[in-house]
């Protein structure tokens, strides 16, 4: 009986593409993605700070004391938000580029959520000046991805590879 008309269910495969990543051992790749993330964290770390220094003060000369107490809550996120993607960096750095890939992706939709559900619940506390918070959180948010960005092409990693022998 030929196969096409096998109504049964074909062997089992062995479907090492589609499963689970697996972590490769240290590597070159491993290295480099270390070296990136501590590049990015030492190159974004001050000017984050500096920023949230700049609107705490901004804040309390405008607003007063909810508004020192807004942007320092709203620094606070945005720099424990920032860490978290070179925290993912640093635990991701032995997986497979793909599944780096999908590590990243996840991340940053987690981190989205994340910083709704906590801006959502900071809604309600009074002590905080919202504007501030808000512009805290956002001015640190771009301070630090221009920061980490200038630390990614600090580290000069090649990010396209050539296969050898193609």
């Amino acid at each position: 009986m030929s196969r096409a008309h096998d109504p049964s269910p074909p062997a089992a495969e062995p479907i090492a593409s589609t499963s689970a990543p697996q972590a490769e051992p240290e590597g070159e790749h491993a290295a480099a993605m270390r070296r990136l993330a501590d590049t990015m964290l030492r190159t974004a770390l001050w000017p984050g700070i500096a920023t949230v220094g700049i609107a705490t003060v901004v804040a309390g000369l405008v607003v007063g004391l909810s508004g020192v107490l807004g942007a320092l809550v709203g620094g606070a996120v945005a720099t424990a938000s920032s860490m978290a993607t070179i925290g993912l960096i640093k635990w991701s750095r032995g997986m497979h580029p793909m599944a780096m890939m999908a590590v990243a992706l996840g991340g940053y939709t987690g981190k989205i959520l994340v910083l709704m559900i906590v801006m959502t619940l900071l809604t309600w506390v009074d002590a905080l000046h919202p504007m501030s918070l808000a512009l805290t959180m956002l001015a640190t948010v771009l301070v630090w991805t221009a920061a980490e960005a200038q630390g990614f092409r600090k580290t000069k990693i090649p990010t396209i590879v050539p296969v050898a022998g193609s």
